[in-house]
């Protein structure tokens, strides 16, 4: 695929961001355009390997057809490569932005030489699809006569959407918040995926013949009882929403939030108001400090600095990941490696250091006498291995006092809320998701299906795509006895679009 010496003859060099100290005082997308030549000739360097990793279990959960692609990219055939990406993805306008991209930690260029730039390539081909006028809605020829409640508007729920509506069924979508997108229009900040990409979907979504309903809290203001009555299939894709807490002392001072809160009120006021309404969170002039890495936490970073914090610490209670592949981390697994992302970036650049500490446990915060979060007290610890588990171990005598009058905690989410799974007697599995088996994605319930976070637990966008479009196959072949839509992981020529 590509030209067969290609990735002999020219080096990676992907896409870049913005300038840091330009992008971070904005919340436009940190992208800048592609060059059609440039792409070109990244696509060249797709080697025509025997077997294309990069779309194996190891590589792209949706089976991506990569190498096609990212052959027709280089030579110019942009429609085609849109409409071989679209029959393995519903949306590669989220994933071109907010994949961490597995698909390149398994390339098998990967393993003497950087990996091709697929991430890059995929965004372009969708953002050209949209410019050309070529994604258009699809309704469709027949409807069987099914209806299907999702509850739940983010990419798993999305995707299962979008697939039932083109088996003939017909989908009503209902969303707890005021806008629909779910992870993806309010736990995504703006400068990573800009909300106009969510809308524009959705609005393709919208004229392919699914219904969106907002401000439906399923099992809140809306029975669950009354979706079972009134629909031949109920899918939960409602997302692992539930964070982890840091339960030390002072967790009750003001000022101490979880990042979603601090995430999704900036998201809702930036989209509202430009952020004149002041209902957010401001980190302005505040010493900020964020608890938890991964992408959560740089999400937190890069929203503080936007907002003009005075400064920014992230803790990480982990080690500090290596340079280069651990050996007991090989090529094809994704590389466990440090990462400065766009986040950290911005922050080396106005405070000139990298905010992320490792190997650092919190124990208290500190009050400022009127029930305010002031400082946090800290300790360094080393990982010990017995043969087990890794075991914390706090270092001596290594105690240290951090100033924070804003604390965020990033630590991930534990499963889905309970009052749901209650309402409908969803049994749930030993880490509290909704029980139900990837492939048939059925729970105890009948009629009544789960995907997507609330199923697997906290995941990647690309991996909710894959249980949405499971999940629709499992929903079709309980609705009709059979289904022409792709089973999860599998590739099915035309009948996959």
């Amino acid at each position: 695929m590509g030209k067969h010496t290609g990735f002999m003859e020219y080096p990676r060099k992907g896409v870049p961001y913005r300038d840091p100290a330009e992008r971070s005082t904005d919340f436009n997308e940190i992208f800048t355009e592609p060059n059609e030549e440039h792409l070109k000739l990244q696509g060249a360097r797709c080697m025509d390997c025997g077997v294309p990793f990069c779309q194996s279990a190891n590589g792209c959960p949706i089976d991506n057809l990569i190498p096609e692609w990212n052959d027709l990219v280089y030579h110019g055939r942009w429609k085609d490569a849109l409409d071989r990406l679209h029959k393995t993805n519903n949306f590669p306008e989220f994933t071109g932005r907010t994949c961490p991209a597995p698909c390149e930690g398994a390339c098998v260029l990967g393993i003497t030489d950087p990996a091709v730039t697929i991430k890059n390539i995929e965004n372009a081909i969708i953002d050209r699809g949209y410019a050309e006028g070529w994604v258009e809605p699809r309704v469709p020829e027949h409807r069987t006569g099914k209806r299907v409640a999702v509850v739940g508007s983010g990419p798993a729920g999305l995707a299962a959407a979008d697939q039932l509506n083109k088996a003939g069924h017909s989908v009503v979508v209902y969303e707890r918040a005021d806008r629909i997108g779910g992870l993806l229009m309010y736990g995504i900040p703006n400068m990573k995926l800009d909300k106009k990409v969510v809308d524009r979907r959705v609005d393709v979504l919208r004229r392919s013949g699914i219904e969106f309903v907002t401000n439906a809290d399923i099992g809140r203001n809306v029975d669950p009882k009354q979706l079972q009555q009134e629909f031949d299939a109920v899918l939960l894709a409602t997302g692992a929403t539930r964070p982890r807490d840091l339960e030390i002392p002072g967790r009750d001072l003001d000022g101490i939030h979880f990042a979603m809160e601090f995430l999704t009120a900036n998201t809702r006021s930036l989209l509202d108001s430009n952020l004149a309404d002041g209902r957010y969170i401001s980190a302005k002039d505040r010493n900020v400090l964020v608890i938890g890495g991964g992408d959560t936490g740089a999400d937190c970073i890069g929203t503080a600095l936007r907002h003009g914090a005075r400064n920014i610490v992230n803790l990480e209670l982990l080690d500090q990941p290596p340079e280069q592949r651990a050996p007991d981390n090989p090529w094809p697994l994704w590389p466990k490696i440090l990462r400065t992302d766009y986040a950290h970036e911005e922050a080396i650049t106005r405070f000139g250091a990298d905010p992320r500490n490792y190997a650092i446990v919190s124990k208290r915060f500190v009050d400022d006498g009127k029930g305010r979060v002031r400082a946090v007290e800290t300790a360094r610890i080393e990982w010990q291995t017995n043969g087990e588990r890794p075991q914390m171990k706090e270092i001596a005598d290594s105690l240290q006092r951090l100033d924070a009058d804003l604390v965020l905690l990033a630590m991930g989410f534990l499963g889905p809320e309970a009052y749901l799974s209650e309402a409908l007697g969803v049994a749930l599995d030993a880490r509290s998701n909704y029980r139900a088996e990837h492939g048939d994605f059925s729970t105890n319930v009948p009629g009544v299906f789960a995907a997507g976070d609330c199923r697997r637990g906290q995941s990647l966008v690309v991996w909710a795509i894959n249980e949405g479009r499971g999940a629709a196959r499992a929903i079709d072949i309980f609705l009709r006895g059979t289904s022409r839509l792709p089973a999860p992981g599998i590739t099915m020529g035309t009948a996959a679009g």
